[in-house]
């Protein structure tokens, strides 16, 4: 049995599943100020009546990462820049102090200019005065030669309780952006460190020895261990969780758009002929462009408990989330309320759902019924018009999906999959504003914790290979190897794809699900004068993101709604 915990905006979400199928459900109340106490509580209530010595593993959809970006709540970061020559540096600066270093490594990995060891020690007594504990470190093209980042760190090492070094987080050539990730990771890395410790430690209270892994943004799972060196793979878990909830239970082979529409926002995917699109370079988070692999989504503040305001005379819904449903004892009217108040949802106390409604209406001169029924109106109108706006917009490029690239691809959605708490109340209004189907499947209240218990383990290698220089080389892996000046670019290959199975097994992953592939390669002729004098061969392989097996659910022609009952569903929630 494996078991998926997700948490989100408003809720924890668990399920237990087992040989495709889903065993247990449970959904409870998240605590701003108790975060983990909410995660035990919800883990403790679902594992009650079953046989703790079965579950081979929990998988966890966190947003602990993610939170204390967004909100501001990371720590201090010293950040340590070797830029070298040929460009301005001034617009790397992202911690809350920058120092950039002489030195420089060319784009082969040669040492051109050492560095210089005083520099360092001056960095050092300069972070230690502002009481910085976390630092990053990163140099030009450590990618292609990684000594400087480590004699660097060395030098600070009794200093300081944590340093990232930019090439363990990423293999590609793209500087700026290992800057921004490299300090990510080094500002979130003392927030995870704390809740993965806390988590452990209550596991170990319960005699509980139980593995426990952690949803990617990617959409696969690496362990504990391993995301608490690299807490940044794991910013925007939940929206990943929330696509391999929706494709474990409404699996397609069109053009689609998926929704999950929770309680604080709606997450917004896409699928091209049924293959996720996925970001080429890296996602962007709070004004960050990084080299974090990750499915393509987009999240707007708009969900079932987003606060609802009249202004100059009209709705306005969100962004903000100022409590839970006005009928739950909440400050304010939410779109939730106005499902209650129609009959579309049970939660609450209807009558108090029904007041606020009454209240808002007042100032439209609109009955309940209409005003309620404008608030969905409203709230489905946003989502479409984000929609049609992203689709815009990614339809003017390239379509990159989790498999290729895709030239001249326009994304056109034949349907739509939909979770996610309200999931059944909108989707026969969405059905119309988008003249699509619209689908919902049985358990969409708890989709995002069944996508993390079914992810599989992810991984992604970038090898260098230099024969000239007779070096072979894997800056996540933090390896070297000699090599000879015959290596080829197969024997890359087949490198790589060695690494990578080896690194996916280390992980907990089991051989027959693991799925690795070449996604990048190129090989060029070193020249010096009239003569080759090697080749520079770089090869980029993945386990590709999926589902860890197939889920056991019925057609999902069944789960297409209509008005008419859209309450049916709900009691089976």
């Amino acid at each position: 049995m494996i078991v998926g915990l997700d948490m989100g905006g408003t809720h924890i979400d668990g399920v237990i599943v087992s040989e495709g199928s889903i065993i247990d459900t449970i959904k409870t109340p998240r605590y701003a100020d108790d975060l983990f106490e909410s995660i035990w509580m919800t883990l403790e209530k679902l594992l009650m009546g079953h046989d703790i010595s079965k579950i081979k593993r929990i998988n966890l959809s966190t947003t602990v990462s993610t939170n204390a970006i967004v909100e501001g709540k990371t720590s201090p970061v010293g950040m340590i820049i070797q830029s070298g020559p040929g460009m301005p540096h001034d617009f790397l600066a992202c911690g809350c102090e920058n120092s950039f270093i002489s030195g420089y490594i060319d784009h082969r990995g040669k040492v051109v200019e050492d560095l210089k060891l005083e520099e360092i020690e001056d960095v050092k007594i300069k972070f230690k005065e502002k009481n910085i504990k976390s630092c990053a470190i990163v140099t030009k093209f450590s990618t292609r030669n990684f000594d400087h980042e480590l004699r660097i760190k060395d030098l600070l090492e009794d200093g300081f309780s944590h340093i990232t070094m930019g090439h363990t987080l990423s293999g590609r050539l793209n500087f700026p952006r290992r800057v921004f990730t490299s300090y990510l990771n080094a500002a979130t890395y003392h927030t995870f460190r704390d809740f993965s410790t806390s988590i452990q430690n209550a596991m170990e209270q319960k005699g509980a020895d139980i593995p426990l892994f952690i949803l990617k943004a990617d959409g696969g799972t690496t362990s504990l261990q391993e995301a608490g060196k690299k807490p940044v793979e794991t910013i925007l878990s939940g929206p990943a969780a929330s696509f391999m909830g929706l494709n474990a239970l409404l699996n397609t082979q069109k053009d689609a758009l998926l929704l999950d529409i929770g309680g604080t926002t709606t997450d917004i995917f896409f699928l091209a002929d049924g293959v996720p699109l996925f970001e080429p370079i890296g996602i962007e988070i709070h004004g960050y462009k990084t080299l974090i692999r990750a499915i393509y989504s987009f999240s707007i503040g708009l969900g079932g408990d987003s606060s609802i305001d009249i202004v100059n005379h009209e709705l306005k819904i969100g962004p903000k989330r100022h409590g839970p449903p006005y009928a739950l004892g909440g400050p304010k009217p939410t779109p939730s309320d106005a499902m209650i108040a129609l009959g579309l949802m049970e939660a609450g106390h209807r009558q108090m759902a029904i007041d606020a409604i009454k209240g808002l209406g007042k100032s439209l001169n609109l009955s309940v019924e209409d005003t309620a029924n404008k608030i969905l109106d409203t709230m489905s109108n946003m989502i479409k018009a984000k929609v049609d706006e992203l689709l815009v917009s990614i339809n003017s490029k390239p379509v990159y999906t989790v498999r290729e690239l895709l030239h001249g691809k326009k994304i056109e959605p034949q349907l739509i999959n939909i979770i996610g708490g309200p999931a059944n109340c909108l989707a026969a209004i969405l059905e119309k504003k988008f003249n699509l189907p619209c689908y919902c499947p049985r358990h969409y209240g708890v989709a995002n914790a069944i996508g993390a218990a079914m992810a599989k383990i992810t991984q992604d290698i970038t090898l260098l290979g230099d024969t000239s220089r007779g070096i072979l080389s894997s800056a996540e892996f933090g390896f070297q190897e000699r090599i000879s000046k015959d290596f080829t670019l197969e024997d890359m290959r087949s490198r790589a794809l060695e690494l990578l199975k080896r690194k996916a097994m280390e992980l907990g992953a089991k051989e027959d699900e693991i799925e690795a592939e070449i996604v990048e390669e190129s090989s060029f002729n070193m020249v010096d004068g009239f003569f080759t004098k090697g080749k520079n061969m770089r090869v980029e392989a993945q386990i590709r993101p999926g589902l860890a097996g197939d889920l056991l659910v019925a057609n999902p022609q069944e789960h297409k709604y209509s008005i008419k009952d859209d309450k049916y569903d709900q009691s089976k929630k």
